[in-house]
């Protein structure tokens, strides 16, 4: 009788072990799912600011092809700024589609100034742009792939459960392309 009393004890004993390892590793997945945003959002940023880096060398060499777009030269200033002080994801999100749209229509600009185009250093500038551009997609779409996993594990009936205990209920933002992106652009020349 005292054989089966252990042998009841140790199976007991497992499936409490098996418990315990379900919960740990329910707790560790949200915290794993969490950092892989965190960590995908740094490299958006850091795709961001190389982008904001070459913004000024670009805009002051349409500017002396295009003087008379100041407005555009400013607004790409402020937006630059204005990224570079947001303080949430969501802020910068933001800030980041406004600059998409306003790369954009400088982009338009210089199609009107073929000597532009023809410039050795604004060929060098755009091609660099363009390859952070790239990366930029690259990191956005890794960081949302990092964000749908985070936030279906967080709305799944186990994945809640130890996303409660963690304190970490918040559905992460998307980076999505902003709404004027679906606008295809206007080219007058002058």
């Amino acid at each position: 009788m005292k054989a089966g009393a252990a042998v009841v004890t140790i199976v007991i004993a497992l499936i409490a072990l098996v418990f315990v390892m379900i919960y740990i590793n329910g707790l560790n997945k949200v915290v794993r799912l969490h950092e892989a945003v965190g960590e995908s959002w740094a490299q958006v940023e850091t795709m961001l600011q190389r982008r904001n880096d070459l913004v000024p060398n670009l805009v002051n060499t349409v500017k002396g092809y295009a003087s008379h777009e100041e407005e555009l030269f400013q607004e790409i200033t402020r937006l630059r700024s204005q990224w570079s002080g947001a303080g949430t994801v969501e802020e910068k999100i933001e800030k980041a589609q406004a600059m998409n749209s306003a790369l954009g229509r400088l982009m338009v600009v210089v199609e009107a100034y073929p000597q532009l185009q023809a410039s050795q250093n604004f060929q060098t500038l755009q091609a660099q742009l363009e390859g952070t551009e790239n990366r930029i997609a690259v990191e956005r779409r890794r960081y949302n792939q990092a964000v749908r996993a985070f936030n279906t594990y967080i709305r799944e009936v186990l994945g809640s459960f130890f996303a409660k205990r963690k304190g970490l209920t918040e559905p992460q933002p998307y980076f999505e392309a902003a709404p004027e992106a679906q606008e295809v652009p206007e080219v007058q020349f002058e």
